[in-house]
């Protein structure tokens, strides 16, 4: 309807400048009215089609009905008693549902915190308790948060740790299987980078001093990598005979994102730990850590928790998004959303020699962007087709350690017409390019 942004969204946003920190950033500055069924509406009555659901939060959509309902009956009720001051039932069905749905047979315990990245602080809380070993090790091109603890577990520099340190000791850093820019090729990807790995481990470090390996079963903020086959399960098998707690970070990944209901499945790996938040709640914050019960008992009393934690609120629309994952099959749903943009994506990457790789599961999909004729990255034109996408009625994220990732994440309720109408918007402004 306007030029993107419009007038009254230019005006919200010189009053966001006055009061809001420059660092706090926009990938868009649109100012939303209204989202759902995979468009964004914004003040100046401009629809946007959504291949960023708030970066894989709203997997179920920005106002799921079951979730709505729940939240509605729940707000009219009581919105905080503190689940450590008076518990309520909410908070422990979310919990028996973690239990359920991780990965394992094996006997579970879950608690509830309210972001991502307090989760993975807590899971390597709970490792270093269990296991009384001090060190952690995770992988490059990681990204776990931005608490100090968890920027430190965060590979990339700029923007996510430039000038904030010092960071926190005894954290280590070991190779991720990055098929397209492994050194020697795909083929031989998750031998060598998983024996890479365990040398850093036990001749840098020790096995016996590790107390937690954290990794993201699909590197998301790093460029959705998705680790060469075979490489996760052997980091996992590599943890068990050594004793060190392996914890899945499925912060992105998690609740049908990637067409299974959570993406260690994929290869059936099985974590000690697994911690999940973003689309667990339809956009209310919260978050979960689900672990072993011999390891996640370890804890005393009072030393783990939170004021909000658990808020009943979210614990209602985590029910909610629960219900609407499983009416609706949006597992499968995942699946298909895969199916249609893959091979439009891959048809692309052979018209177009930007495109360096096409790589993702279900619908979390990205394109690497690389100067034609190379593996060079190539930001600026991962820049300009954002800039032409969102000109055009189409909201898409970046990402990636090197600035070069196009990220799709539609919502899984997106109908199939907007996402091809989205996928030949994205085809128009490459095109262009």
């Amino acid at each position: 309807m306007t030029a993107i942004p419009g007038p009254k969204s230019q005006e919200l946003l010189a009053r966001k400048q006055s009061a809001v920190p420059p660092g706090i950033g926009t990938a868009l500055p649109v100012f939303v009215t209204r989202a759902g069924g995979g468009v964004v509406q914004d003040a100046d009555g401009n629809s946007l089609i959504d291949f960023g659901s708030g970066i894989a939060v709203t997997n179920v959509g920005n106002a799921a009905p079951k979730v709505v309902e729940r939240v509605q009956k729940q707000v009219a009720d009581f919105t905080h008693t503190c689940f450590m001051v008076t518990p309520y039932e909410s908070y422990v069905r979310v919990c028996e549902k973690l239990n359920e749905l991780t990965p394992g047979d094996h006997e579970k315990r879950s608690f509830l915190v309210s972001s991502g990245a307090e989760a993975v602080e807590n899971a390597v809380k709970i490792a270093r308790h269990a296991t009384g070993r001090p060190a952690v090790v995770v992988f490059d091109h990681g990204y776990h948060g931005r608490t100090l603890l968890t920027m430190t577990l965060t590979a990339k520099n700029m923007p996510y740790k430039e000038g904030f340190g010092p960071f926190a000791p005894e954290v280590h850093r070991v190779p991720l299987a990055y098929p397209y820019r492994w050194p020697s090729g795909p083929e031989n990807c998750a031998d060598e980078a998983v024996e890479q790995a365990i040398d850093v481990i036990t001749k840098q470090i020790g096995a016996h001093n590790v107390a937690a390996v954290v990794i993201e079963p699909i590197a998301g903020e790093g460029g959705f990598i998705v680790p060469a086959r075979g490489f996760l399960p052997r980091i996992a098998e590599f943890c068990r005979a050594n004793g060190i707690v392996f914890v899945a970070d499925e912060v992105q990944t998690g609740f049908a994102r990637t067409g299974t209901m959570f993406a260690c499945e994929d290869e059936g790996v099985v974590p000690d730990i697994i911690t999940t938040a973003k689309g667990i709640a339809g956009g209310l914050p919260l978050a979960g850590i689900t672990g072993r019960a011999e390891i996640m008992d370890k804890v005393h009393a009072g030393g783990l928790g939170g004021t909000y934690g658990g808020n009943p609120l979210a614990c209602e629309a985590a029910l909610g998004v629960l219900e609407t994952i499983e009416a609706e099959d949006l597992v499968a749903r995942a699946r298909r959303i895969g199916e249609i943009m893959l091979p439009r994506l891959e048809a692309l990457k052979e018209r177009f020699e930007v495109i360096g790789d096409v790589r993702g599961r279900g619908a979390m999909i990205a394109i690497e962007l690389v100067e034609p004729g190379t593996k060079e990255p190539n930001p600026a034109a991962v820049a300009e087709i954002v800039k032409r996408c969102h000109a055009e009625g189409l909201l898409v994220l970046t990402a990636g350690t090197y600035g070069n990732v196009l990220r799709f994440l539609p919502p899984l309720v997106i109908p199939e017409h907007l996402l091809e109408e989205g996928l030949g918007i994205l085809e128009k402004a490459i095109a262009e390019l």
